[in-house]
C-alpha cells in the first residue's frame, strides 16, 4: 500500500482535509479538526497540483480540476461518481435526473446513498445535487456549505458567461 500524504487547506467555509499518495488524491473532505500536515517536510507534486487547483477554484479562477484522483467504490457508486462530473459548474440537477442520466431511473434513493460516500468533496461536485423540488437536501459538509458552493459558483459562471 501507498504511503497517504495529508495536508489542510483553509477555505472561505471551514478547513478541508486533502489525503493523497504520491501518484493520486483519495479524500477531499471538510474537517472540524486540524492535525499537522503528514509530508514529511516534502509535500508530494499531486498534493501540491490539489492545494493550487482549490485555491483556484475558491477564487473563481478554476472550473475544472485536473490532477489526478482514485475513489474506492462499488462499480454502482463509480458510475453515479463519473455521472457527478457532467453535471456543469454553476449548475444543479436531481437525485431524479442523475438516475436517468445512469439509465437507472428507479435508482433515485441509491443514487443518493452513493452520493452520500463521495469521498472527494468540491472535485466530484456532490453539492450540485438537489432534490427534484429543487430544495437542498443533505450534504456531508453542512446544507450551509452546499448553498455557499452553488452560490459561488453560480456568480461566477455568471461572469464568464
Amino acid at each position: 500500500m501507498n504511503k497517504l500524504h495529508t495536508l489542510h487547506f483553509a477555505s472561505p467555509i471551514g478547513n478541508i482535509e486533502i489525503i493523497g499518495t504520491d501518484e493520486a488524491i483519495c479524500s477531499i473532505m471538510f474537517t472540524e479538526h486540524v492535525t499537522d500536515p503528514d509530508t514529511n517536510g516534502e509535500i508530494p507534486n499531486v498534493l501540491a497540483d490539489c492545494y493550487q487547483q482549490i485555491t483556484e477554484y475558491f477564487t473563481g479562477e478554476r472550473q475544472e480540476f485536473t490532477f489526478p484522483y482514485v475513489q474506492e467504490g462499488t462499480p454502482f457508486r463509480k458510475i453515479v461518481w463519473d455521472a457527478l462530473t457532467k453535471i456543469p459548474y454553476g449548475e444543479t440537477g436531481s437525485y431524479k435526473d442523475l438516475a436517468a442520466s445512469i439509465e437507472n431511473p428507479k435508482a433515485i434513493r441509491a443514487v443518493g446513498s452513493a452520493n452520500s460516500k463521495n469521498k472527494l468533496s468540491i472535485v466530484i461536485p456532490c453539492h450540485r445535487v438537489i432534490g427534484s423540488t429543487g430544495k437542498l437536501t443533505g450534504y456531508a459538509g453542512g446544507l450551509w456549505r452546499k448553498e455557499w458552493l452553488l452560490q459561488h459558483e453560480q456568480s461566477f459562471k455568471k461572469e464568464a458567461d
